[in-house]
């Protein structure tokens, strides 16, 4: 088996070489590479390792063919065409929690840096001044600390707070009131975080609902006299807005390491004197690009190796653990899924997952995406674990997700329904010592198990359509490994299930399909089960 290759494409720590080989990987570690030869080469690798530096462009992704997986050594992914990615196929990882203290420990840094006017002391002391007065600044403690945003780096940086003195109250939609009370803060919303907090302090990423969050009239609705922080993203901040009202007096401060456009050669506020800047410094400490070289290395690997899927930007994440112990689902979801794609012909409307028994137990996520890709898999020419739900929206497929809780003669059951202009289609599976078993097709209740090639049957309930069956597949020297039959009703509609052991020919379905009472019969390839 051909070992998975990964590059490293920006500088990062040796830890993560190290982490990489030790698994097994082959890794090409090569920092100096231009656009041009990152483009000839990408197409070499299954795995690409990044910070900031890298831009993962559509045009970089459609000469990386083998591309599985992107994994960036820190928390923005701004650099990484992200649904590009995940039309591609490629899972997007990046590494959330490797740098939270670093970048809250800068953001304190950078409170207590503008509170006392550290940056322009320093520089009028070294040019021989003396200048006591000008400098006067205020103490944190007893001040009202605003968080937008109390995710891992906000509520960092509210336990720091705390422990300066600051009162800290937070606007974050998805923080709960117990959360906000284990923490020891407020939660409000944005409007009264705004006119009564002494200084505000970023930490949310950049998205469609936050660009631009500190906008002219929301600095307007800011406490007059206050400073903001922001060591999050560039782009939540109206540059222009907060040099204006620096200007006016209406803030008395800010402090800021990243911008609008980066890298930040120039910027209006740079020429304010109440301004402190630095050049991206959040997560520039030693411990905190150890820390996210190995956790990407380690993300990487996992997924290379085990299917693993952690900290995904595009996925569903899913743990080494939980993938060990999905594995047999997975392959039952895969056949089920693959079962009803092969038999659909006509634009899908919708498709429904129901989980049944110990299934409920389980983080389905990855079983429903995994129903999706097999069935679209026969549908559409590429597709996988990470395009499934976007090509099923592409295709307007409502994809529904559901649980039945009642009792069940089997331990686990998954039932893939799916309804098209002209028909439904269900089929129920379940797992008998960890192998995939069909137990319901369209009502009819059948077991069988499933090999790499089947033949599906539809027929009259009547005598002598077994034994035709049995005669023509002879004739055709087709050898039938296993028949599993199931009907609804007496002289009613009925199955066949028959395990073959190769691929027949187009012939021959088509003289089983002309024989007596005989409806339809399909030929059904599961290549998972070879």
């Amino acid at each position: 088996m051909t070992k998975p290759r990964v590059l490293i494409s920006d500088s990062m720590s040796s830890q993560a070489v190290t982490i990489f080989e030790e698994r097994g990987i082959d890794v090409v570690a090569s920092s100096k590479l231009s656009e041009a030869e990152l483009l000839d080469t990408i197409g070499d690798f299954d795995g690409l390792a990044i910070r900031s530096s890298t831009n993962v462009t559509a045009e970089l992704l459609e000469r990386a063919t083998r591309l599985k997986v992107v994994g960036r050594a820190g928390i923005g992914v701004d650099n990484v065409d992200v649904a590009a990615c995940t039309k591609r196929g490629v899972v997007v990882m990046n590494t959330p929690l490797g740098n939270a203290i670093t970048t809250a420990e800068h953001a304190m840094a950078m409170m207590l840096a503008l509170a006392r006017h550290i940056p322009q002391a320093n520089s009028s002391t070294r040019a021989g001044k003396w200048e006591k007065s000008r400098f006067m600044g205020v103490e944190l403690t007893g001040k009202l600390l605003g968080l937008i945003g109390a995710g891992n780096i906000g509520s960092i940086v509210a336990r720091k707070a705390i422990g300066y003195g600051l009162h800290v109250q937070a606007y974050d939609p998805f923080l709960t009131e117990e959360r906000a009370d284990k923490l020891g803060i407020k939660k409000v919303e944005l409007d009264e975080l705004l006119s009564a907090s002494d200084i505000i302090s970023l930490h949310v990423p950049k998205t469609p609902e936050t660009s631009n969050i500190i906008s002219a009239t929301a600095i307007n609705r800011m406490k007059k006299g206050s400073i903001l922080i922001n060591c999050a993203r560039g782009g939540l901040v109206d540059e222009l807005a907060l040099k204006a009202a620096l200007e006016s007096g209406h803030l008395k401060g800010a402090a800021l390491d990243v911008y609008e456009v980066e890298p930040a050669r120039e910027n209006p506020l740079f020429e304010l004197d109440n301004v402190i800047c630095t050049p991206h410094l959040g997560a520039s400490t030693i411990e905190a690009q150890e820390k996210v070289a190995i956790q990407i290395a380690e993300q990487i690997s996992d997924y290379l190796l085990t299917g693993a899927v952690n900290n995904a930007i595009n996925a569903p994440s899913i743990s080494a653990e939980e993938a060990q112990l999905l594995r047999p689902y997975l392959q039952l979801a895969q056949c089920l899924g693959s079962f009803v794609g092969q038999l659909t012909h006509d634009p899908i409307k919708s498709l429904t997952v129901t989980y049944g028994g110990e299934a409920n137990e389980l983080n389905v996520s990855p079983l429903t995406v995994q129903v999706v890709q097999s069935v679209l898999e026969h549908h559409s020419s590429y597709v996988n674990s990470v395009n499934a739900r976007e090509v099923a929206r592409d295709r307007n497929i409502d994809v529904i997700e559901a649980h039945n809780e009642g009792r069940d003669e089997y331990p686990c059951r998954i039932t893939v329904g799916v309804e098209t202009e002209s028909m439904t289609r269900s089929i129920c599976g379940t797992l008998i010592q960890h192998r995939p078993r069909v137990i319901d097709v369209k009502g009819i209740p059948l077991e069988s198990k499933l090999g790499e090639h089947m033949l599906y049957i539809t027929n009259l309930d009547t005598p002598g359509v077994i034994g035709d069956i049995g005669t023509t597949a002879a004739r055709r020297n087709i050898n039938i490994a296993n028949m599993h039959l199931g009907r609804d009703t007496e002289s009613g509609n009925a199955i066949a299930l028959l395990e073959v052991d190769e691929t027949p020919s187009e012939d021959d379905l088509m003289q089983m399909r002309g024989l007596p009472n005989i409806n339809d019969v399909q030929y059904l390839h599961f290549p998972a089960l070879q």
